[in-house]
């Protein structure tokens, strides 16, 4: 049991499959739906406060390096026009809805890296992941456990 539990934190943690392969992970298993969900968000949420740490140490490294600095400016300056609106018209509501849909790049990780890349409030920013991953894991439990009766129906029939 203990090294299923690794098992979800792992996959949780994860950049591409977050808690939207825990949680399918540890009910396969057999594991209760309640504990798989308690572990996956928990997991999934400590990608906030890492991603944030490692992109305010690194990038200030990098900041000193002319090609890196230039580079991204540059790139900062377009992304920002094409989307700065966005942001301000949806702010944190946007940022939680984008972790909330249980799709690949819409979790924790993307969520962080915009909140960071925008400059967002990181208080309110964590506040805005964290409120998508717990709708994002109660969505991928509910779709795994609706799959999973649906699927044994038609095994019976």
């Amino acid at each position: 049991m203990v090294f299923n539990i690794f098992k979800i934190i792992f996959v949780s943690l994860l950049p591409i499959a977050e808690l939207r392969g825990g949680i399918p992970l540890g009910l396969s298993m057999g594991m209760n739906v309640f504990l798989v969900y308690f572990i996956a968000v928990l997991s999934n949420l400590l990608v906030f406060p890492i991603v944030y740490i490692f992109l305010n140490s690194i990038h200030n490294i990098f900041m000193k390096f002319d090609f890196y600095r230039k580079t991204f400016e540059r790139f900062l300056k377009r992304v920002r026009r094409r989307v700065h609106k966005k942001i301000e018209k949806y702010g944190y509501l946007g940022l939680t809805l984008f972790v909330a849909i249980p799709l690949p790049i819409t979790g924790a990780y993307t969520g962080t890296l915009a909140a960071w890349f925008f400059k967002m409030n990181w208080k309110k920013s964590f506040l805005a992941v964290a409120l998508g991953v717990f709708t994002a894991g109660i969505i991928v439990s509910l779709v795994c456990l609706f799959g999973i009766r649906v699927f044994n129906i038609f095994i019976k029939i």
